[in-house]
């Protein structure tokens, strides 16, 4: 059997000309852009820095766009943004030392979300390598090892020669399932020195797919095709795998309730009959997923945000679809099917062709659904539940959001109805700070002709509040809602429920408004009775945008301390 990557094709005698002669003035900075290029990139975040001038001057004969950020952990939230919204592997070009380790907590994020990024790296000069303490600028004894626990792979260049294969080999990896963070990291004097070596024209790099084991999806049809009450849990290995069609179309043909998990949001329809919605900090959706004779898993790790902080004991088989090996039962013992979520539902679909007929699901759907809102009812909330309405009214349905770690995101992971697949994003996959905006940036370049939210409270806002110049510099259509409770507000509440007290939680902030208008950027200062009509006018204004919401929100009562 032939594939059509196994087929090696003959240069033609234009090639072999241009081989053999290269065009003078190219460096090894020429040969990572060609190869990015070659490989399918058209945009590629970064900033630039010392050591990696070589890479920077190369961009300049190049045709890629240059996005570049104020801050490299910025540049790493917007490339790993792009690659959420594209599905594509995002060029991230960083610089040695201070500028490659400050992209870390973004690449940290970018693995647990699974979001394909590829950073290239520049190093101190090849003399340099090696472990000796040699006094370059920005030099570390061994700087892939800071990365080795954070990415995918790990990709050392020490040569010209390897440099195309190397970024093959990390593009390769970055869009292999499970999506991720790849590092690629070449010496300065590599990346400035003039080359021979001919013009890297195209790309050989082909992700390897993961299919299921046939016979564990028998065993997984069987059981699902069979069970009396079968629910499902999605997460974000279904948006990742394009899967919500197939998740959908399964779920209707099992008559099976699904509950989709923060990073899973947008898989399965809100409003749908079947749809648990996202509700998985409360007990009674819990105890719902408890009371499943079969419950299929699929791509969710089933970790602490999705297992109500463990405290979700399973009675019924798990059946668990996961691209990570290392998220595959490592919480519950259950059939374990190490694939792609979409291969693996097309697999279950083609196995279990008669619907299993369920008239009661959607009732016992409602009534799950009825619990969560009279428990949510009556801790008098109205004022959060008022202002993601608000935003679902003012933010266009197909429009891209993304949210901080801020009280009103964790309202959101609950409670906001995404209207679609890979259409909300957060940083819930590491939990750090300053996301939403940087990664507004990337969707926006991403795909100009749709407006994009960002969402963050005024504490995280400092984390990111230099890439106003960049949206200003680059005319992004993103608008920015900083919620400005004067302090770090969820850890004002857990200080505050733990100790009694409060340290470290409030904080100086500036005037916002003026802050923003200082970059050049349009900005209001609205209410919760204006949400809607600020939003909506500044998310139909291209451009960048601030809306400043001056609001003390409250979190509701947490289900896995024993409360109800």
């Amino acid at each position: 059997m032939t594939h059509d990557h196994d087929l090696v094709l003959r240069p033609t005698a234009a090639q072999r000309e241009a081989a053999l002669n290269p065009p003078p003035g190219r460096t090894g900075g020429d040969l990572v852009v060609e190869t990015l290029a070659g490989l399918g990139a058209t945009t590629v975040f970064g900033l630039p820095g010392q050591h990696a001038l070589g890479l920077f001057d190369a961009l300049r004969r190049s045709d890629l766009r240059y996005v570049g950020l104020r801050v490299e952990n910025n540049a790493g939230f917007a490339a790993d943004a792009y690659g959420r919204i594209t599905g594509e592997a995002a060029p991230l070009l960083l610089s040695t030392g201070p500028g490659a380790l400050t992209s870390l907590a973004a690449l940290q994020e970018a693995a647990a979300a699974s979001a394909p990024v590829l950073a290239v790296s520049s190093q101190i000069p090849t003399a340099g390598l090696g472990g000796g303490r040699h006094g370059y600028l920005h030099e570390l004894p061994d700087q892939s090892a800071s990365f080795r626990g954070v990415v995918k792979s790990v990709h050392t260049v020490r040569t010209q020669s390897q440099i195309p294969s190397a970024i093959a080999a990390a593009w390769e990896s970055a869009l292999t399932a499970p999506h991720g963070p790849v590092w690629v990291e070449i010496p300065q004097d590599v990346l400035l020195a003039e080359t021979t070596i001919p013009v890297v024209t195209g790309g050989d790099a082909f992700p390897e797919e993961l299919p299921p084991r046939p016979e564990l999806t028998a065993v997984a049809a069987h059981l699902l095709a069979t069970a009396a009450r079968p629910a499902i849990i999605a997460g974000g290995g279904v948006v990742r795998a394009d899967a919500a069609g197939k998740l959908r179309q399964l779920a209707e043909r099992l008559s099976a309730p699904v509950v989709t998990t923060f990073g899973g949001k947008g898989a399965f329809p809100w409003t749908h009959p079947l749809s648990l919605q996202s509700w998985l900090e409360d007990r009674h959706t819990t105890d719902f997923l408890e009371d499943a004779d079969v419950l299929l898993v699929v791509g969710s790790g089933l970790g602490e945000l999705s297992s109500n902080y463990h405290t979700f004991k399973p009675r019924g088989r798990v059946v668990q679809i996961e691209a990570d090996l290392g998220k595959l039962e490592s919480n519950h013992p259950a059939l374990g099917i190490h694939a792609d979520a979409r291969l693996a539902l097309q697999a279950l679909l083609e196995t279990i062709e008669e619907p299993r007929e369920d008239p009661s699901a959607p009732e016992r759907v409602r009534e799950v659904l009825a619990k969560v809102r009279a428990r949510i009812d009556g801790q008098e909330l109205t004022l959060e539940q008022d202002l993601l309405a608000s935003i679902r009214r003012a933010l266009p349905s197909r429009a891209p959001s993304f949210w901080d770690m801020t009280i009103l995101a964790y309202w959101a992971w609950s409670a906001f109805d995404p209207r679609g697949a890979n259409t909300m994003h957060s940083a819930q996959g590491s939990g750090g700070l300053g996301y939403a905006f940087p990664a507004a940036l990337g969707a926006a370049v991403a795909d100009p002709t749709s407006p994009v939210l960002a969402v963050s409270g005024d504490g995280g806002a400092l984390y990111s509040v230099a890439e106003l110049a960049t949206a200003r510099q680059y005319d992004l259509n993103v608008t920015w809602l900083i919620v400005d409770d004067g302090g770090y507000g969820i850890l004002r509440e857990y200080m505050t429920d733990a100790f009694g007290e409060t340290t470290g939680t409030e904080l100086t902030r500036p005037d916002f408004v003026a802050l923003a208008e200082s970059f050049g950027v349009p900005a209001v200062r609205t209410s919760p009775e204006t949400l809607t009509e600020d939003l909506t006018k500044s998310l139909a204004t291209p451009g960048p945008s601030v809306v400043v919401l001056p609001a003390v929100l409250r979190m509701f009562a947490p289900t896995h301390l024993g409360s109800d």
